[in-house]
């Protein structure tokens, strides 16, 4: 498994990959040495991320190979369908899903999503359109949710 810390607009990012595919992405609270030369199987994803950041990317094309359970992968299958610049509920994702009962089964997945931002979790609020949990922190998803924001709010000073 190959290792990468990236510099991001959120902090310091590790990603985690190897031949089979992308594996990690965590934005982290620490300050990390910033990876000197990227590993041919990471190449992608942060070159992938970093025009993300800047707004040249609106969908990621990489392959992915989360550990998970078949149900927890069905649901960041579901995830990786929800436009960028959109949100959905999680009663929202539960109904895609086949089963609207499955709220919170579908929303503990969500939050066991290991590829942030790759994986849009960040894109599911809460049904009355309340920023609800994640895990990198509701700081992180409103500045992500602004980001892919179709209207960019200008600041007056």
């Amino acid at each position: 498994m190959e290792t990468v810390y990236i510099n991001t607009p959120l902090g310091f990012a590790k990603l985690e990959g190897d031949e089979f595919g992308l594996s990690n992405v965590t934005i982290l609270d620490s300050e990390e040495k910033l990876t000197d030369v990227i590993p041919e199987e990471l190449e992608d994803a942060v070159y992938q991320l970093n025009e993300y950041f800047e707004g040249k990317r609106t969908q990621f094309s990489l392959t992915l190979n989360p550990e998970g359970t078949d149900f927890q992968k069905k649901v960041w299958e579901a995830l990786e369908l929800i436009p960028y610049g959109k949100t959905i509920s999680y009663l929202e994702l539960s109904k895609t899903m086949g089963d609207p009962k499955a709220i919170r089964a579908v929303a503990a997945a969500n939050a066991k999503n290991p590829l942030w931002i790759i994986v849009p979790c960040h894109r599911v609020i809460g049904s009355d359109g309340s920023l609800t949990g994640y895990a990198g922190g509701l700081h992180r998803k409103k500045w992500l949710l602004e980001h892919e924001s179709p209207a960019k709010q200008q600041s007056l000073f």
